[in-house]
């Protein structure tokens, strides 16, 4: 019996390596506005709560919407070009999916981009949802964005579950009241998560599939 009938993942740091996208994107931005390339580092640092929060660490305020135009505008041209699937990511879904429960991406990135890329990377047979921005009026870590994933899975907060890797997955979670489950294989470490209340760390996915659901055990 798998401890959860429904599993939400987070997308990019947790499911999706999305990284060379994000950095080359701003990469393309910033210099356009008369800001430096930022650091592969820097990126890490902004990034995870939507990228209008992630842009204005970057450029004044008034320069934001723009901005952000710009930076999507851009990744529409190169989003399906470098992503992965983490270690252990693919075969997750495919067991979860395989054994009955419903499998979901929950991100603060487009929702159309999101769909565009695990389609690509095969995912998206495997998914009953991916939920993103634009997709409904909220993002991570409102409360109403997971009850909106939530109902159209027809699944209850009671037996279902959170994977993520940053504070903002912890703050959606515990936001919904669902437990969450964090990788390190993103933007934050191990003492970063802990320090942001998380209880469950596993460095990988592979790690949590066999922890969490028992997958790969005798």
């Amino acid at each position: 019996m798998l401890p959860f009938r429904t599993v939400l993942f987070d997308l990019d740091g947790t499911l999706v390596d999305a990284f060379t996208t994000i950095h080359r994107a701003y990469c393309h931005t910033l210099p356009q506005f008369g800001f430096p390339a930022p650091t592969a580092e820097q990126v890490r640092r902004a990034v995870g709560g939507g990228l209008e929060n992630a842009m204005v660490r970057f450029v004044p305020p008034e320069l934001v919407a723009e901005a952000c135009r710009v930076h999507v505008a851009f990744t529409e041209r190169i989003q399906l070009e470098d992503p992965t699937v983490y270690p252990g990511g693919r075969e997750l879904v495919a067991a979860l999916h395989a054994r009955g429960a419903k499998t979901a991406v929950l991100t603060n990135k487009i929702g159309e981009h999101a769909r565009a890329v695990l389609a690509h990377l095969g995912l998206a047979p495997q998914l009953d949802l991916v939920l993103g921005a634009r997709d409904c009026p909220w993002r991570k870590p409102a409360a109403e964005f997971t009850a909106e994933a939530l109902r159209r899975l027809d699944s209850v907060t009671a037996t279902a579950c959170l994977i993520g890797d940053s504070p903002f997955d912890l703050a959606t979670a515990r936001n919904a009241g669902l437990p969450c489950y964090c990788v390190t294989t993103g933007t934050h470490s191990e003492a970063d998560l802990r320090a942001a209340g998380a209880r469950d760390v596993f460095p990988d996915l592979h790690a949590l599939g066999a922890e969490v659901f028992g997958l790969g055990k005798a």
